[in-house]
C-alpha cells in the first residue's frame, strides 16, 4: 500500500475530493471522549472548505463532552462499489456566537429548522466547528489510494 501525503498546493483540491466522498456517505460516526472512554454516534455533518461544521443541542451529552475534551475522530464510510473511506481527527469548537451559529445554519446541508424551530439564534442550538489536524481519503478501507493530509501539529 501505497500513502500520498497532500502537500499545501494540493489541499485544495484534496478537500473538494473528501466532500466529494462525504456527501456521498451522507452519515457518519463521530467519536468523543466521556468519563476517559470513547463515545461513538451517527451525525450528518457539511464540510465547507477545509471546516466541518456539525449542529447539535446547547445540552446535548455530544456538546458537553466536546466542552470537556475538544478532540474528535470522524468516519464516513462510502458503501460499495465504491468503498471510499474519509477518517479525519480534529479540535472541535462549540461556537454559541451568532456570526459562528449563522454559519453553520447556511452552510448545514439539510433542513435545521426540523431541530430547531427558533432558527439561528434558537438558545438550544449550538454550531460545532471542527478544525482538522489530519484527514485520510482511501478505498478499499485504507488499502487502496490512500491520501493523507495533516497539519505539522498532528501527533
Amino acid at each position: 500500500m501505497t500513502m500520498t501525503r497532500i502537500g499545501e498546493a494540493d489541499q485544495d483540491a484534496f478537500f473538494m475530493d473528501v466532500n466529494a466522498a462525504a456527501t456521498k456517505a451522507v452519515w457518519c460516526a463521530l467519536a468523543t471522549v466521556a468519563n476517559g472512554r470513547p463515545r461513538v454516534r451517527t451525525v450528518h455533518p457539511t464540510w465547507e472548505g477545509d471546516v466541518l461544521w456539525i449542529a447539535t443541542a446547547t445540552n446535548s451529552a455530544k456538546a458537553r463532552q466536546i466542552a470537556a475534551n475538544p478532540w474528535v475522530d470522524v468516519q464516513w464510510q462510502v458503501a460499495p462499489p465504491n468503498f471510499v473511506h474519509v477518517v479525519m481527527r480534529g479540535r472541535a469548537h462549540l461556537c454559541n456566537d451568532d456570526v459562528s451559529k449563522r454559519r453553520a445554519w447556511d452552510v448545514i446541508d439539510y433542513d435545521l429548522q426540523d431541530f430547531f424551530s427558533g432558527g439561528p439564534t434558537d438558545p438550544n442550538y449550538v454550531a460545532v466547528k471542527v478544525v482538522p489536524t489530519r484527514v485520510e481519503l482511501s478505498e478499499m478501507f485504507g488499502s487502496l489510494n490512500k491520501r493523507v493530509w495533516r497539519t505539522k501539529t498532528d501527533l
